[in-house]
């Protein structure tokens, strides 16, 4: 079964009322290059949906196409039941987008920020004052409501930024890694404020490099060079990985030992992930000690091989997008 397949849904392109977002074929090109490559997927209302993949993998231009803000080249995308290629201003009001660099006055205090896009979105005075009680209470910004943005922290900012994209309500909230360059405590409060939305209803579609993030989404989509790998729930992603893994650690570092093992007939393949490599091979146990064997034969030492219980979505998508990966829907 393909990526697109996987996602396929119910047949017809209208929109039902279970879905947030639908894309079909979805590209966009900048000159030569395809951001974008006909990408199809669908986002179940009150979802938390991520895009996950390195730096060009199209995340962020996917995004900026379901905020309406970027014409598709082709294909078509549905967003809380508006196609925004051909209307990008009617679904405005449900969304909410925050980009990597959200527009953020500096000179303004917090609650001025707050304030100028209560404006921009129209939002009843009546219900301002409830609206920025409960901002406060989730951001933890309430002490710092007369601070200039400006001289807030990173962290700070972007639960700011978040704020203010929620200012209006929306019913789907759009997140371009909104953790990126955040200290551990802000990403750890960041990701809180997501979870609380989610469980109010609230669907949301959080773009991400970082594969630890990835664990927290109801489903994703493995992106890279603007094509989908595939579209799962991440245990489903874990499962469909093809081999068992073996974990190796040598003193000499791990991109020699890769070299090497790379020649290994029984290794399907060889990954650095950190100061160890990762081993995709057909019988762990079996072959431990083939590894250990080779290794230790070619002057390595303090050689350390270990089986990996449960893979790792960066296995997963080490598994599709390495040198010998499988690429799109599983295929070599």
């Amino acid at each position: 079964m393909s990526a697109t397949d996987e996602v396929a849904g119910p047949a017809g392109w209208e929109p039902t009322g279970g879905w947030a977002v639908r894309t079909k074929s979805l590209t966009r090109t900048f000159g030569p290059v395809r951001a974008v490559d006909r990408l199809t997927i669908e986002v179940a209302a009150g979802e938390l949906f991520g895009l996950v993949g390195p730096d060009g993998a199209g995340k962020t231009t996917t995004l900026r196409m379901l905020a309406g803000v970027l014409p598709p080249s082709s294909g078509r995308a549905r967003v809380c039941g508006t196609d925004v290629a051909q209307d990008p201003e009617a679904a405005k009001g449900q969304i909410a987008y925050m980009p990597q660099l959200f527009g953020l006055y500096h000179d303004l205090t917090v609650r001025e920020n707050l304030d100028f896009y209560a404006d921009l979105f129209d939002v009843p005075r009546a219900e301002r004052p409830g609206r920025l009680r409960r901002l406060y209470d989730f951001s933890g910004l309430r002490s710092f409501s007369d601070r200039r943005a400006g001289a807030l922290s990173g962290g700070m900012k972007q639960k700011l930024g978040l704020s203010c994209a929620l200012i209006h309500r929306p019913s789907l909230l759009l997140l371009d890694e909104p953790t990126f360059g955040v200290d551990p405590v802000s990403r750890r409060d960041l990701w809180l404020i997501i979870h609380e939305m989610v469980d109010e209803g609230v669907t949301v579609v959080v773009s991400t490099a970082y594969m630890d993030e990835a664990e927290r989404f109801d489903r994703l989509a493995l992106l890279q060079a603007g094509r989908c790998l595939a579209v799962a729930a991440p245990d489903a992603l874990r499962l469909g990985l093809v081999g068992r893994l073996l974990a190796v650690r040598v003193r000499e570092g791990p991109r020699s030992a890769r070299d090497l093992l790379d020649t290994v007939p029984q290794v399907v393949r060889a990954s650095v992930f950190g100061d160890r490599l990762h081993l995709v091979v057909e019988d762990a146990v079996a072959q431990a000690s083939a590894v250990r064997a080779v290794l230790e034969s070619a002057g390595f030492s303090d050689v350390s091989v270990e089986a990996i219980g449960e893979p790792s979505l960066e296995d997963v998508f080490m598994d599709r997008v390495g040198p010998t990966g499988r690429g799109i829907d599983g295929r070599d």
